[in-house]
C-alpha cells in the first residue's frame, strides 16, 4: 500500500519559493559533483599511469569500474529511493561518495583505484536517482517542476564541461587532487542537505522487500555493463563477451519472471509500456552514446593528433557548457511554445547538423574552424537533456519517481557506454598497423560517423512522438492508456 503523497515543497503555484531554491541549490551541487568528478579523472588518466606505473589495461579498468558500478547499481538505486526513503538513500550514499572518492587519492597501488572507483559509482547509482526524485516528487508538476529539471540539467552539463578544465588545472599540479577536490565539494553539499532537504515518508508494504528482483536486476545490469565496456576490443575474448551478454538476458529473464509473480514486484513492469517513457530513455541512450563517443573522439583528435594540452583540451571543448545558461533560460519558453517533443526532435537536429560538421576535419584545422560543432553541441544539449528528463517522469506516479529517476540514468549511462565501446571498436579497426598521421586521422574521420548515426537514430524515435503531441503543455487525457499511472491515485492499471 502507498503512503499519500507529500504536498510539493514549492507549493502549487509556478513560481518557487526560496526555501524550495536553496534544496535545489543542494540537489544541482549533488549533479554537478557527478559531471565534474568523472570529467577530471579523464584528463587526470595519463598522470595517474605515469605516477603508479599502470598498464593499459588496469588504467582502462579504473574507468569501466565506475561504469560497473553506476550502471549496474542505477535501476535498484531509483527504486530503494521510493521504497526505502529518498533523503536517507541521498544522504548515506552520498557520505559514502565522498570516503571513497579520499580513498582514491591516497591511493598507491592499482587495485584501490579500482576499488574506490567501483564503490564511488555504487554510490553515484544511488544518489543520483534519489536527487532527481526529490525534485520531481518536491516541485508540482508542470512549469514548476519543469523550471527545476531544466537548472537541474544545465548543472549537470557545467559540472561536465568544466570538469575537463578544472581537471587539466589540478592534474598539472598532483593527479591526487582530482579525488580531493570532491571530497571538498562532497562534504559542503551534506552539511547543506541535512537541514534543506525535507524528510519524506518512504513506500511501505506488508510484503517486505522484493530481494529476489534486486538480485536478479542488479546481476543483470551488472553483466550488461561488463559486456559494453568489454565492446571496446570486440577481438580480444568475444567468447567472454558473447557469454556475459548471455548471462546478463538469462538474469534479466529471471528478474521479469520473478517481478510477474511477486505481490511487491521492485519494478511495476507496467511502467514500461508508456510509449512517452519509453521513446524519452531510447533517446536518451542514443543521444548520451552519441555525446560521449565524440567527445572521447575529439579529446583523442585534439591531443593525439595536434598535441594540445589536457588544460588547451578542456578549454576547447568548454563551448558545449553554454546549455548551462541556455537550459534554464531559451528552452522553457521554446517549451511553451512549441511543446516538450518538438523541442527534443529540434535539437537532435542540431546535434546531426554538428556532427556533421565535423567529419571533414584535418590535421591543420583551427580552433575556429571547431568552434561550430562545439556552440551548436551546447545548443543540442540544452534543447535535449533536460526535456528528456521532464519526459521521462512526466505523469508517473510519485511512488515512482525513484524508479523513474533510475531508468532514465540507466539509460543515459549504458548510452555513454555504448557510444564509448562503439568509437573505439570502429576506430581500431579502421586503423589497424598504421601509425601514420595520416592513417590516425582517417580511423578518427571513420569513427566519428557512430555519433552521427546514433543521433540520427535518436531523432528518428523522437519523431514518432511527434503525431501524438498534443498542444504545448498537454498531458494525455487517460493516462492509464499509455501505461503510467494517475500521480493522484497511485493505481495500477
Amino acid at each position: 500500500m502507498s503512503t499519500p503523497q507529500s504536498p510539493p515543497l514549492g507549493g502549487g503555484t509556478g513560481r518557487i519559493g526560496a526555501r524550495a531554491w536553496s534544496m535545489l541549490f543542494v540537489l544541482c551541487g549533488a549533479i554537478f559533483l557527478e559531471g565534474i568528478d568523472v570529467a577530471m579523472l579523464n584528463v587526470a588518466l595519463p598522470s595517474i599511469r605515469a605516477d603508479l606505473d599502470l598498464s593499459t589495461g588496469m588504467l582502462s579498468g579504473v574507468v569501466s569500474a565506475y561504469v560497473l558500478g553506476y550502471g549496474g547499481f542505477m535501476l535498484l538505486g531509483g527504486r530503494a529511493a521510493d521504497l526505502l526513503g529518498r533523503r536517507r538513500m541521498f544522504l548515506f550514499w552520498l557520505t559514502v561518495f565522498l570516503l571513497f572518492s579520499g580513498l582514491g587519492g591516497f591511493a598507491t597501488e592499482g587495485w584501490m583505484l579500482l576499488v574506490a572507483r567501483f564503490v564511488t559509482g555504487v554510490a553515484a547509482a544511488f544518489m543520483t536517482p534519489a536527487g532527481l526524485s526529490i525534485i520531481t516528487t518536491g516541485f508540482a508538476e508542470g512549469p514548476q517542476r519543469n523550471k527545476a529539471l531544466l537548472v537541474y540539467a544545465g548543472t549537470a552539463s557545467a559540472g561536465f564541461s568544466l570538469g575537463l578544465v578544472i581537471g587539466g588545472v589540478l592534474s598539472s599540479i598532483d593527479w591526487r587532487w582530482v579525488f580531493f577536490a570532491p571530497v571538498i565539494l562532497s562534504a559542503v553539499i551534506l552539511v547543506l542537505a541535512v537541514p534543506l532537504i525535507p524528510k519524506d515518508r518512504p513506500e511501505h508494504s506488508g510484503h517486505g522487500f522484493d530481494m529476489a528482483g534486486a538480485i536478479t536486476v542488479t546481476g543483470a545490469m551488472l553483466l550488461l555493463a561488463y559486456a559494453v565496456v568489454r565492446l571496446e576490443h570486440p577481438a580480444e575474448g568475444l567468447g567472454w563477451t558473447l557469454g556475459a551478454f548471455g548471462a546478463a538476458l538469462a538474469f534479466l529473464a529471471a528478474f521479469i519472471s520473478v517481478e510477474r509473480r511477486s505481490a511487491e514486484p521492485l519494478v511495476r513492469l507496467g511502467i514500461l509500456r508508456s510509449g512517452p517513457l519509453a521513446r524519452a530513455n531510447l533517446g536518451a541512450m542514443l543521444f548520451a552514446g552519441s555525446f560521449f563517443g565524440f567527445q572521447f573522439l575529439a579529446t583523442l583528435y585534439l591531443q593525439e593528433l595536434r598535441g594540445w594540452t589536457t588544460l588547451q583540451t578542456g578549454l576547447a571543448l568548454l563551448a558545449i557548457g553554454i546549455d548551462a545558461v541556455l537550459a534554464p533560460t531559451l528552452t522553457p519558453r521554446l517549451m511553451e511554445r512549441f511543446g516538450n517533443v518538438r523541442v527534443i526532435f529540434g535539437g537532435l537536429v542540431i546535434a546531426v547538423v554538428a556532427y556533421a560538421l565535423f567529419l571533414p576535419v584535418g590535421l591543420d584545422w583551427t580552433y575556429a574552424a571547431m568552434f561550430p560543432t562545439m556552440i551548436l553541441l551546447g545548443l543540442a544539449f540544452a534543447l535535449v537533456y533536460g526535456p528528456l528528463t521532464i519526459a521521462a517522469t512526466d505523469g508517473i506516479a510519485e511512488r515512482e519517481q525513484g524508479l523513474a529517476g533510475g531508468l532514465l540514468n540507466t539509460a543515459f549511462q549504458f548510452g555513454a557506454a555504448l557510444g564509448l565501446s562503439a568509437v573505439t571498436a570502429v576506430n581500431v579497426a579502421a586503423l589497424g598497423a598504421g601509425r601514420s598521421p595520416g592513417a590516425r586521422l582517417d580511423a578518427f574521420q571513420a569513427a566519428l560517423i557512430v555519433p552521427v548515426a546514433a543521433v540520427v537514430l535518436a531523432a528518428i524515435v523522437t519523431a514518432f512522438g511527434l503525431r501524438r503531441a498534443g498542444t504545448p503543455g498537454s498531458v494525455p487525457a487517460d493516462p492509464a492508456k499509455a501505461g503510467v499511472e494517475p500521480a493522484a491515485t497511485g493505481a495500477r492499471p
